[in-house]
C-alpha cells in the first residue's frame, strides 16, 4: 500500500508560513532530502493556498536549476483539497477533492504507484495528521526564529498526537532534518 508522506520547512518556533522568507540556506544534503521525494513518490496531494499559489507559477517554468522539479510536478497527478475551489482544470493533471478526505486518501493509498507526497500545503497537513491519514511527517527543522506574527505548522490548541523518531540527520547548514512517524 501508498504511503502519505509530508516534507516541511519548519523553524525552531514551529513556524511553516512562508519558509521564502525565514529559510537562510539551502544545502547539499537537503536537496538530497527532497530529490528522495522526486524517487520515492509520483502522486502529488496540495491544499487550496499551496494550489493557488503553485497553478499559477510551475507551469511557466521550462528552464533553468527549477526545470527538472518543474517537470515532475507539472507531469505528475495532483490532488487538490480544498472546500472553496470550484475547479483546479488551469493545472494541467489536477483533479479536486472536496468531499470526505478520508474515503479519497484511502482510495489514493489503495491504488497503484509510488508514495504520495503532499507538497507544502501545512493546513493539509494538519488535517492528514489529526485523522491519521499520514504515515509520515519529514521536517527540515532550520536554526531560526521566524516569529512576526507567522503561521505555526501545529496551533496552540492542537489535539495531542505522538509521533516516533524514524530518522534524525544534522545537515552542513545547521538543519536537522527529522523524520516522524505517526504511532497509532
Amino acid at each position: 500500500m501508498r504511503k502519505v508522506v509530508s516534507g516541511l520547512f519548519v523553524s525552531l518556533d514551529g513556524v511553516a508560513q512562508s519558509p521564502n522568507e525565514w529559510q537562510f540556506a539551502f544545502d547539499e544534503e537537503m536537496g538530497a532530502a527532497l530529490g528522495k521525494t522526486l524517487e520515492t513518490a509520483d502522486t502529488i496531494l496540495l491544499g487550496r493556498a499551496t494550489f493557488t499559489e503553485w497553478a499559477g507559477y510551475w507551469p511557466t517554468v521550462t528552464d533553468g536549476e527549477d526545470a527538472g522539479f518543474a517537470k515532475w510536478i507539472n507531469d505528475s497527478p495532483k490532488y487538490v483539497v480544498s472546500s472553496t475551489l470550484d475547479s483546479v482544470e488551469d493545472w494541467a493533471n489536477s483533479t479536486l477533492i472536496n468531499g470526505d478526505l478520508a474515503a479519497a486518501i484511502e482510495k489514493l493509498k489503495a491504488g497503484e504507484g509510488k508514495d504520495i507526497t503532499v507538497a507544502g500545503s501545512p493546513t493539509l497537513v494538519r488535517s492528514l495528521l489529526e485523522q491519521d491519514l499520514l504515515d509520515e511527517l519529514v521536517l527540515l527543522i532550520h536554526p531560526v526564529v521566524a516569529g512576526e506574527g507567522r503561521k505555526k505548522l501545529f496551533a496552540d490548541d492542537a489535539s495531542l498526537k505522538k509521533l516516533e523518531l524514524v530518522s534524525a540527520q544534522p545537515t552542513s547548514s545547521g538543519v536537522i532534518i527529522a523524520t516522524y512517524r505517526p504511532t497509532r
